[in-house]
């Protein structure tokens, strides 16, 4: 059975590795025998990263990319190939939240959170997948959000984006699942990271939320360790276009 969630030999390409979810996932799927590829903007996160799966002694590499440059990312792609071969799994964790308003959403922010957060995990993952077909087999996990089923305040555009990452999600792996390669997301509920930090800073607030799961707590970044192997490993090779949520049941309530 522990051969099913065996990643030896995989290459693992993970955007926003530098921090939060991305870096957490980075860190768990090195653990499991795959070679790392963190790409990030902050070159120093990433640094920070790489450093933290060695000394668990996995491999890992750095890779500073602009994500939010829609015609860079065949050259990210490409990049990404040089430290350990061509990857088989990606997993699309960049993404930011702006958290204004409707009445305070600009073309340019509406524009940026949809870029980062839907645009490019469709055409990162696009670049990646003649590769993929190549070796017969792939792994594309993106991070949808409980905004891809419900709404929040200040988050119209952040929600919009996951909405759309939960049918992304869906459409690509009907494209490509006949190929092998799998397509599923995860959905965290309330994670402590840069992402969450406005909410986390509001006196109350992060208890308010522990409250409203079925387990009465908020996650913590290593339950997201053991779905994020699975759904890279092939104990999942019959699951692909699902989005499940990791939420301490949230959701159910």
């Amino acid at each position: 059975m522990t051969d099913q969630f065996d990643l030896t030999g995989s290459v693992a390409l993970v955007t926003g590795g530098g921090s939060g979810i991305g870096q957490r996932i980075a860190i768990a799927l090195a653990g499991a025998g795959a070679w790392v590829v963190v790409a990030a903007r902050r070159l120093e996160k990433q640094e920070e990263t790489k450093a933290g799966i060695e000394a668990g002694g996995g491999n890992a590499a750095c890779l500073q990319a602009d994500l939010e440059n829609i015609g860079k990312l065949d050259e990210v792609a490409a990049k990404a190939t040089q430290p350990f071969g061509a990857p088989d799994i990606l997993v699309n964790a960049a993404g930011i939240n702006v958290r204004q308003s409707a009445a305070e959403v600009t073309p340019e922010s509406w524009n940026r959170t949809l870029n980062i957060n839907l645009t490019t995990p469709f055409f990162l993952s696009r670049a990646l997948v003649p590769a993929m077909k190549e070796k017969g087999r792939g792994r594309i996990v993106n991070i949808a959000s409980l905004q891809t089923v419900r709404a929040f305040p200040a988050s119209i555009a952040y929600g919009a984006s996951k909405g759309g990452v939960g049918q992304l999600t869906r459409a690509m792996a009907v494209e490509w699942s006949r190929d092998g390669i799998t397509c599923n997301a995860i959905a965290p509920g309330f994670f402590p990271t840069e992402l969450t930090a406005p909410v986390y800073e509001d006196q109350g607030r992060p208890e308010a939320l522990a409250a409203q799961t079925a387990m009465g707590r908020n996650g913590e970044l290593n339950d997201l360790d053991g779905l994020a192997v699975f759904l890279s490993a092939p104990a999942s090779d019959y699951i692909t276009g699902q989005v499940i949520f990791i939420d301490g049941g949230f959701t159910a309530k």
